[in-house]
């Protein structure tokens, strides 16, 4: 687990599309936008923190954008005193093998670093029940007056929170 290096960018958005789509996240049309900004890693990382995890072999097996505040371009929830990830995405093949969680943790403990942060938010779709199983586990609960839609009518974000 490390902040992703220029030559990993490509292959990480691709995982990341590629996660949001094969998994119903996304469909063509509707969000060909928002698969734009998911492939744009060097963006993401010139104005975030971006964090890989790689496999046996040295490549991408996941990874995630970490937002220390609310004064971040990348900032979709968090308020002052509070940290956000956004884009978690796990390949298909390492799944099931801690990838995620071992990517929200490490935004957890970058929250933890940093000075004046008490909480850490995030926003999630409805079906992705696999992450949402992952942040209960860590303790983040459902905040659903945080809950919001970015496009109205066509996409649902719920919201969890970790008090730090």
């Amino acid at each position: 687990m490390r902040v992703a290096r220029p030559e990993e960018y490509e292959a990480l958005g691709e995982l990341t599309a590629r996660a949001y789509l094969d998994d119903g996240h996304l469909d063509f049309g509707v969000h060909d936008a928002y698969l734009d900004v998911l492939r744009d890693v060097p963006r993401r990382a010139a104005e975030a923190e971006v964090l890989v995890a790689l496999d046996g072999a040295g490549r991408p097996a996941g990874g995630v954008t970490f937002v220390s505040g609310p004064t971040s371009p990348w900032a979709d929830i968090a308020r002052e005193g509070e940290a956000e990830f956004r884009m978690l995405a796990v390949s298909a093949d390492a799944r099931g093998r801690g990838v995620g969680e071992s990517l929200v943790r490490a935004c957890v403990e970058r929250a933890r670093a940093t000075p004046g942060c008490r909480r850490v938010v995030l926003s999630t779709q409805p079906g992705m029940t696999s992450a949402h199983r992952v942040y209960e586990r860590l303790g983040f609960v459902r905040t659903p007056g945080r809950d919001w839609e970015p496009i109205p009518g066509l996409v649902e974000l719920r919201t969890y929170a970790l008090e730090l």
